[in-house]
C-alpha cells in the first residue's frame, strides 16, 4: 500500500457570529425561570407566557436548569437565549424580546410592546404580548441544515499519514534505516478555558490564543471522547471535564474547563 502524503490544512475560518442571525438556523430556545428585571421566578408569568408564545411560533423552548436535549446539552450554541428588557415610564409599560445566540449576540429583537395599564399584573401581561407582534409577523422554519459555529477562529488541523507498508511485499528489500531515538513526551499541562468547535466526527477544542489544543473523537457512549495525538481520553465527571493518559507508566489526570 502506497504511503499517503502529510496532508496540512491551512485554512482559517473566522466564523462571526452575524453569520448566524437568522432565527431559521435554531430549533430550541433557552427560558430563564427569572427575567434580569424581575425580582421573583416567573413574576406576573411572563417566562411561561414567553415560553408559551414561543412555542406557538414553532420553537422548542426549554427551561435553563431544566433537563436539557442531547442536542443542546452537547453543544449550547445550538439554542437561542431568550432575553427580555424593560423600558418603563410614568404612564407605559415596556417590554422588549431579545434572542440571543450562545455568544450573546443579538439574533432577533422585537419592536418594544407597550401598555398603558395601571395594573402591574396587567401591564406586563399586555406588553409582553405585544412585544412578540413583530415576532409573530417574522417568517420562521427551523432549517435543520444549518450548522451552529462559535465565532472563535478555526485554527489549522493535520492529518496524520498512514504508517508504510514494508516493502517485503513488493518483492524489494528496503534500505537500511537509522531510527532515531524516542523521546518520552512531557506531561502536558492545560490551563484556562478550553472553547469546543464542532467537527463532523467530535470537537476541536482550542484556547483563547486562539491554538487548537486538543481534538476530541466521538465515541459510542456520551460524554467521553477519545483525545486525538495523544493516546488519551476525555470523559464527563460529576459535572466536570477530565483529561486523562499514561506517562512513563503511570496514570495522569487532569481537570478540564470546556465550554460548549
Amino acid at each position: 500500500m502506497k504511503a499517503l502524503a502529510s496532508l496540512i490544512t491551512l485554512t482559517l475560518l473566522t466564523v462571526a457570529a452575524y453569520s448566524q442571525n437568522t432565527i431559521n438556523n435554531y430549533k430550541y430556545v433557552l427560558m430563564p425561570e427569572r427575567f434580569d428585571f424581575s425580582k421573583m421566578d416567573n413574576q406576573y408569568g411572563l417566562n411561561t407566557t414567553a415560553k408559551s408564545l414561543l412555542e406557538q411560533k414553532g420553537f422548542t423552548v426549554v427551561w435553563v436548569n431544566g433537563e436539557l436535549p442531547p442536542a443542546v446539552a452537547s453543544n449550547k450554541c445550538n439554542a437561542l437565549r431568550a432575553e427580555m428588557t424593560q423600558h418603563n415610564t410614568i404612564f407605559t409599560t415596556g417590554l422588549t424580546l431579545l434572542l440571543k445566540d450562545c455568544q450573546g449576540n443579538v439574533v432577533f429583537k422585537s419592536k418594544e410592546g407597550k401598555s398603558r395599564e395601571k395594573e402591574f399584573e396587567t401591564a406586563y401581561a399586555e406588553a409582553l404580548r405585544n412585544s412578540f407582534a413583530s415576532l409573530n409577523e417574522t417568517p420562521y422554519k427551523y432549517d435543520s441544515s444549518a450548522v451552529q459555529q462559535t465565532a472563535i477562529p478555526l485554527v489549522a488541523t493535520q492529518q496524520v499519514p498512514a504508517q508504510q507498508t514494508p516493502a517485503a511485499q513488493t518483492g524489494t528489500t528496503p534500505a537500511a534505516t537509522t531510527t532515531p531515538p524516542v523521546t518520552p513526551a512531557a506531561e502536558t499541562k492545560i490551563t484556562g478555558t478550553l472553547y469546543a468547535q464542532p467537527l463532523p466526527n467530535g470537537y476541536q477544542l482550542i484556547d483563547t490564543t486562539p491554538k487548537k489544543v486538543l481534538t476530541l473523537l466521538k465515541t459510542s457512549v456520551d460524554d467521553y471522547y477519545i483525545a486525538d495525538a495523544s493516546n488519551g481520553i476525555v470523559f464527563k465527571k460529576n459535572n466536570e471535564w477530565f483529561f486523562e493518559y499514561y506517562k512513563d507508566g503511570k496514570l495522569v489526570s487532569q481537570k478540564l474547563e470546556i465550554k460548549f
